[in-house]
């Protein structure tokens, strides 16, 4: 069998087309060679577990490399002291070869349930017997560091590893210490609690800034797809497609393989042909087919908002109000924000982290029942099929027929209203229209308090509609240039203006006119 896109468990050389992470891992390794501490902390499915095990390998000439995975213990394995040291002493034996037979017995001994003296500060004196005793410096990797399930335990080993770190020119101990998980060392009590309340960890502070870049660039999505295109012979444009992959993903490992995966595996066959899979609408198709499948990185993103209620109220602010967030180091729905991979930041603002988690949660944000209660959903639900027309998204018809039923049902609300909730009403009364066809996203690079540009995607067409507030003549011409020069750069010849405009003396409704060489639909409520 030939190679093919992986998004079940880590990549494999050799099995699985991968993007050549190797400069990655000489800056880890120049990490390893200062002999840092570290936690590789990044969202679920970011690449952790592939990059720790390409580490080991890439480590193994210099180092001796004990690589474990705390996924691998059970929850009993945490339910006291005694119960993980035997267990991580059996995980030792089974991972590591060649253990000096002295070091061996010992492990083997801490595994008999009859061994009373099994205490942490027993294990780590035999690990430190273990280093000194090797020719090689010795690095401990730890994948799903924070799936320990106990507290106390799992504190209680950090503390032995801090303490043996720190006093490491006295003691031999490990050169290196890498954890790998989604919750860093310095607020992992977000993820472990007792019963009475969370801990404090800043003890934890010894941990080094990882710093390394994992996400992936679109050079290098295009070094993965020039080998792809090596063996498949799609005729893509490979740069035309890595950057697309990028403008969407913003180089997400799982979002990036994914995509390729669907493409590769089921557009091509629905196409009956790899080349019309690999162009730009087959690149949409595969879009609207991940944002409306169930994965299990989608769900845990989703859990999250049950589970943290201020990071919910976060996310709606930022999506749907156009409210600029500066980046300040500890404001906890940000940071949980950030930890879990919904955003980041970008010249000091927090932003969505790409256009499919974007696209995500707007489409959960405008489905969940008390949205689609709303009478502007309802109306676009009942006169939906008015704006299709032969396949085609008639979007002019989409802003008349908005500005009609918006006046209607709001016109009497005041100013806060607008600004806060106009937009979003547009979204959900699009909403029904393009459900299940198309998607609907923002642009970040116009995402302002005054002016949001919203991009739909529609059977392979794309419209730009610009929503703004009205802040006089000059700032609406200025807008009209802005989206000229933005339809410029999409070459597309034709774009939508809704503006939300307070004054009592306005004029609503919709209008055509020509900017340049460019058709602008002018949209006033």
């Amino acid at each position: 069998m030939g190679r093919f896109f992986n998004v079940n468990g880590d990549c494999k050389p050799g099995r699985h087309y991968m993007v050549d992470i190797h400069p990655k891992l000489d800056e880890i390794k120049r990490m390893v060679d200062r002999g840092d501490y570290f936690t590789i902390n990044r969202a679920r499915q970011y690449g952790k577990t592939t990059t720790l095990r390409a580490l080991g390998r890439f480590l193994e000439k210099e180092y001796l490399v004990i690589s474990l995975d705390f996924q691998m213990l059970s929850h009993a394995d945490f339910k006291d002291e005694p119960s993980f040291i035997s267990a991580f002493s059996g995980e030792l034996l089974d991972c590591v070869p060649d253990i000096p037979r002295e070091i061996r017995e010992k492990l083997a001994i801490f595994m008999e349930e009859t061994e009373r003296n099994r205490t942490m500060s027993a294990l780590f004196k035999v690990l430190s017997g273990w280093c000194g005793q090797v020719e090689k410096p010795v690095i401990l990797l730890i994948d799903e560091v924070d799936s320990a399930s106990n507290n106390q335990v799992f504190m209680d080993f950090l503390a032995q590893l801090r303490g043996y770190y720190i006093n490491r020119d006295v003691k031999p101990t490990f050169r290196s210490v890498i954890l790998a998980g989604v919750y860093d060392i310095k607020n992992i009590r977000q993820k472990i609690r007792t019963d009475e309340e969370h801990k404090n960890n800043s003890p934890w502070n010894i941990a080094a800034d990882f710093l390394v870049d994992m996400s992936f660039s679109a050079g290098e999505i295009a070094g993965m797809l020039a080998d792809y295109e090596h063996d498949s012979h799609t005729g893509m444009n490979i740069m035309e497609m890595s950057e697309l992959l990028y403008a969407y993903t913003s180089g997400y490992p799982f979002l990036v393989s994914r995509l390729c995966k669907l493409m590769d595996e089921r557009i091509a066959g629905e196409n009956k042909g790899l080349g019309t899979a690999w162009s730009k609408s087959g690149f949409l198709k595969a879009v609207r087919m991940l944002l409306s499948e169930t994965n299990t990185l989608f769900e845990s993103l989703l859990n999250k908002l049950t589970d943290y209620p201020e990071l919910e109220e976060m996310l709606r602010g930022l999506l749907f109000t156009g409210k600029e967030i500066v980046y300040v180091v500890g404001v906890r729905s940000v940071e949980s924000a950030l930890m879990f991979g919904f955003v980041k930041v970008s010249d000091s603002r927090v932003v969505t982290a790409n256009r499919i988690f974007e696209t995500l949660l707007y489409n959960y944000f405008l489905s969940v029942p008390p949205m689609q209660q709303e009478e502007i959903y309802d109306a676009a639900l009942k006169e939906k099929t008015l704006f299709i027309e032969d396949g085609h998204l008639n979007m002019k018809m989409i802003l008349e027929r908005f500005v009609v039923h918006f006046d209607d049902l709001y016109g009497d609300s005041g100013q806060k209203f607008y600004e806060d909730d106009g937009r979003r009403y547009f979204m959900l009364f699009l909403k029904p229209i393009i459900n299940g066809i198309g998607n609907c996203y923002v642009e970040a690079e116009t995402r302002n308090r005054e002016r949001t540009d919203l991009i739909v995607d529609y059977c392979g067409e794309q419209f730009i509609v610009e929503t703004k507030i009205w802040r006089g003549l000059a700032r609406h011409q200025q807008g009209e240039e802005q989206v000229f020069e933005y339809l410029k750069h999409h070459h597309l010849d034709k774009g939508y203006i809704l503006t939300f405009n307070f004054n009592k003396k306005k004029e609503i409704g919709v209008k055509e006119v020509l900017h340049r060489d460019k058709i602008l639909i002018e949209a006033v409520v």
